[in-house]
C-alpha cells in the first residue's frame, strides 16, 4: 500500500485535497466567487483579482469596491467571513470587487506602476462590466494599505464614489512617520498627503480603528481635520478586529448606495 504522501504529490484537485487532509475554507455558499486575472497596461503586470456575485437579485446591483492591506491579499475578506455575510444581507448585497495592489503598492501612482489610474480605469470598469454591475453606483473601501488608498482614491477623484470607508486606515501625519516601501520618496508622500490634504469628497464616509492600533492617532488627526466621525473600538491592527465589525461595514456601505443617485 503505497503511503499517504503519494497521494498528495498527484495531481488532485484543491479542493479535493483539501477534503483528504481535512482542511476547511472559507464558507461561501450563496456567493458566486470568481477569481479573474487582468493585465493591466498601467502597473505593466498581471493582477489576480477576486469578483462575488451574491445568489438572487438582479442585474445592474451597485458594486463594492475592498482594497486589502500590505502584505495580503484579496481573499483576505473571504477569510474574514465576508461571503457569509453578504449572505445573509439577501438581496440588498452589493456585488463585490476585491482588487489585486500587489505586496505593498499603497493604491496610489508611483514609480513602479499606475495603481490608483489602473483601479479606476482599468479594474472597475472591467468589474462592473463583467458583472453586469451598476458602474455608475459605487464604493470603495479598504483595510490598512487599502484604506489608506481608498480614502487617496476618493480625495482624488470626488464623484467617481458614492462612499468611501477607512478600516483601521494607514495614515501618516508626517513623511517621517510613513513605513518603508509605502513612498517612493518625499515628494511622492507629498502627492499622497491624505492627513494634511484638502479632501473635497462629499459623499458619506465611514471611518473606524481599534483603541490600541498604532494609526488611532493619524486616523484621529484625519477625522479631526475634516470634521469626519471616527468610531474607536476595542481591539488592534489584525484581521479579528476588522472580521469582528464586517457586518457594521457593509451595513453603512449598502445604506450609502441605496441612497446614491448619478
Amino acid at each position: 500500500m503505497r503511503p499517504l504522501w503519494f497521494l498528495v504529490g498527484l495531481a488532485i484537485p484543491a479542493g479535493v485535497l483539501a477534503l483528504l487532509l481535512g482542511f476547511r475554507g472559507p464558507d461561501t455558499r450563496g456567493v458566486r466567487v470568481e477569481r479573474v486575472t487582468i493585465h493591466s497596461r498601467l502597473v505593466h503586470r498581471d493582477l489576480h483579482e477576486v469578483l462575488l456575485r451574491p445568489e438572487g437579485g438582479t442585474a445592474n446591483r451597485p458594486l463594492l469596491v475592498l482594497l486589502h492591506g500590505r502584505g495580503s491579499s484579496p481573499s483576505a475578506f473571504l477569510q474574514q467571513g465576508l461571503a457569509a455575510a453578504l449572505r445573509a444581507l439577501g438581496l440588498r448585497a452589493p456585488d463585490v470587487l476585491l482588487a489585486d495592489g500587489g505586496d505593498h503598492s499603497y493604491w496610489h501612482d508611483r514609480r513602479d506602476g499606475r495603481w490608483g489610474a489602473s483601479l479606476v480605469r482599468e479594474a472597475i470598469p472591467a468589474a462592473a462590466a463583467r458583472l453586469h454591475a451598476d458602474g455608475a453606483r459605487v464604493a470603495i473601501g479598504g483595510e490598512s494599505m487599502g484604506g489608506f488608498g481608498a480614502l487617496d482614491l476618493a480625495r482624488l477623484h470626488p464623484r467617481r464614489f458614492c462612499a468611501v470607508g477607512g478600516h483601521s486606515a494607514a495614515l501618516w501625519r508626517s513623511g517621517g512617520e510613513t513605513a518603508a516601501g509605502a513612498f517612493d520618496d518625499a515628494q511622492d508622500f507629498a502627492r499622497h498627503d491624505v492627513v494634511n490634504s484638502p479632501f473635497p469628497f462629499r459623499g458619506l464616509v465611514w471611518l473606524d480603528v481599534g483603541a490600541s492600533d498604532p494609526f488611532l492617532a493619524a486616523d484621529t488627526a484625519f477625522a479631526r481635520a475634516h470634521g469626519l466621525r471616527l468610531h474607536v473600538w476595542p481591539g488592534g491592527h489584525e484581521g479579528d478586529y476588522w472580521a469582528g465589525h464586517l457586518r457594521a461595514y457593509l451595513r453603512f456601505y449598502i445604506q450609502a448606495l441605496r441612497s446614491c443617485r448619478r
